[in-house]
């Protein structure tokens, strides 16, 4: 039989049963489109992943400041203006210094009588000062108003920004109208509120004050925070060198907080994701394999005065399993094709609802196809050699 007639005539048995053929094909097509949706959607997500990894931690930068040695005049190690040496360091984005202190965690603070309905006028609040460039070192915005500027800094101006949270919990939501609260007796003008901290989170529940005015009125005078942003792959340098920058000769005593090497923590996280997804994607595959076996199966004992036929007329048994897994073959490739386009369509959709950027890996999906056709292959390789071993006169005395 020529390959010609014989790609023929598995064509046509292909055809002959159309509903059952696309019925056993839409087997492939879901175990490819899952194959081709989890291995994209993982290679999206881990993206993701490792994009969120290298934002928010491996650009953080955390200088801690002991206190100063005791003494009758004790001497800070880190001054406020220390920040702007770090700020020209290469990579800086951005820097602020804070200082906070037991005596000052929780302090009764009062707002005055511009208060939303029901509000409370006193809450039990940490107070905090920090430099003017507080909002871009925590990754915040003002919500409300704006921060205070070094003009109020050198002025002493009696001003405050409350955390998203302080603002909610003191009844303060507009600040147009120059609210106040109210700290151990003394009155502070709100001109801002900080929202969406994404360090330092519990500012979120602070009261910020300006360094020269918190050291006039609350003692808050040593810096014990310095904040600093980096760009990507700059942290591990900026942390050698910013406490030098902040106390040159007295650097040992600064403890720094730098973001670990999360090459291998990402690598890590990915290889799960995508080792989860390709299992559930072969498990599927797998399923449609079954299922084109077992039709393949059905279809050779309907056949079986066919194939007594064939081999009557001289057709040999090669020819009468080949003819078999041609079929299952294509049904595996027809199957592997659709479900490679239908998975690409189903990442990129997925992708795009979430505000993804699409990973896609052309290997998995170029290959879905051949590999759509060599599990045709193989599903259909037992059926079609019990076909090939059917003896003709048996076959036809079947009929």
């Amino acid at each position: 039989m020529d390959p010609r007639d014989l790609w023929t005539e598995a064509l046509s048995g292909v055809l002959a049963r159309p509903v059952r053929s696309a019925l056993t094909t839409l087997g492939t097509v879901l175990g490819i489109a899952t194959l081709v949706i989890t291995i994209g959607v993982a290679a999206t997500a881990g993206n993701q992943i490792e994009g969120r990894f290298s934002a928010l931690a491996a650009t953080s930068v955390t200088v801690t400041v002991p206190p100063p040695p005791p003494g009758p005049d004790p001497v800070p190690l880190v001054e406020w203006s220390g920040t702007d040496a770090v700020r020209r360091l290469a990579g800086v984005e951005s820097a602020a210094a804070l200082a906070d202190s037991s005596a000052t965690a929780n302090v009764q603070v009062r707002a005055n009588d511009i208060t939303s309905p029901g509000g409370v006028s006193g809450q039990g609040l940490a107070v905090v000062a920090a430099s003017a460039e507080l909002p871009a070192a925590v990754r915040g915005r003002m919500t409300a108003g704006r921060f205070y500027d070094e003009g109020n800094i050198a002025r002493r101006d009696r001003v405050a920004v409350l955390g998203d949270q302080a603002a909610r919990l003191l009844g303060v939501q507009r600040v147009d109208g120059a609210p106040a609260v109210f700290i151990e007796g003394q009155s502070y003008t709100v001109i801002g509120i900080l929202g969406s901290v994404r360090r330092e989170e519990r500012l979120s529940t602070a009261v910020i004050l300006p360094p020269t005015t918190a050291a006039e009125r609350l003692d808050l005078t040593t810096v014990t925070r310095v904040l600093v942003n980096t760009s990507l792959g700059a942290a591990e340098q900026v942390a050698r060198q910013a406490p030098i920058a902040l106390a040159p000769g007295h650097q040992d005593s600064l403890a720094v907080t730098a973001p670990p090497d999360l090459t291998k923590a990402r690598g890590a996280v990915r290889g799960d994701v995508d080792g989860m997804f390709l299992v559930l994607g072969l498990v599927s595959l797998v399923v449609g394999a079954i299922g084109i076996a077992n039709v393949t199966l059905v279809t050779v004992m309907e056949r079986t005065g066919e194939i007594g036929l064939r081999r009557a007329l001289g057709a040999s048994r090669r020819q009468v399993a080949g003819q078999f897994l041609l079929e299952s073959t294509t049904i595996g490739l027809l199957g592997g094709t659709i479900g490679s386009v239908l998975g690409i369509v189903v990442v990129v959709a997925v992708a795009a609802a979430q505000e993804w950027t699409p990973v896609l890996d052309l290997a998995p999906a170029l290959g879905a196809p051949v590999a759509g056709a060599l599990v045709g292959l193989l599903a259909g390789l037992y059926p079609s050699l019990r076909a090939a071993a059917m003896e003709p006169v048996d076959a036809l005395r079947a009929t």
